[in-house]
């Protein structure tokens, strides 16, 4: 397993970078960075703006203003931080709406139906 960890930690450095993109999903909902993507701030529908301080070996791009891409040299810190800026808002399942990966699909679930 250590050895698993480390050659990952040197793909990384050696052939370039990994990358994980998230999709936001809803009305109202949008991201922006400041600070050459070492911040990150969502309106989520909530009262405040979420903030997110980035760590130091990872990278935060905003495509669109729903279209995030998270970039690093050390896959397993691009992952958490992925995760923990997808589980402050994790997909409805009757909607369908909030954060989730780009290749992420949701199966929805049928609402109620008419007598």
């Amino acid at each position: 397993m250590d050895y698993l960890i480390i050659f990952i930690f040197m793909t990384g450095k050696m052939e370039g970078k990994f990358f994980r993109f998230l999709k936001i999903v809803g009305v109202g909902f949008r991201a922006r960075t400041e600070s050459e993507g070492r911040q990150l701030f969502l309106k989520l529908g909530y009262s405040h703006e979420v903030e997110f301080a980035v760590p130091p070996a990872v990278r935060v791009f905003r495509f669109k203003p729903n279209i995030i891409c998270c970039t690093g040299i050390d896959q397993q810190r691009v992952h958490q931080f992925a995760g923990a800026v997808c589980s402050c808002k994790p997909p409805a399942v009757y909607k369908g709406k909030g954060i989730m990966y780009i290749d992420e699909v949701v199966k929805k679930k049928q609402g109620k139906k008419p007598k």
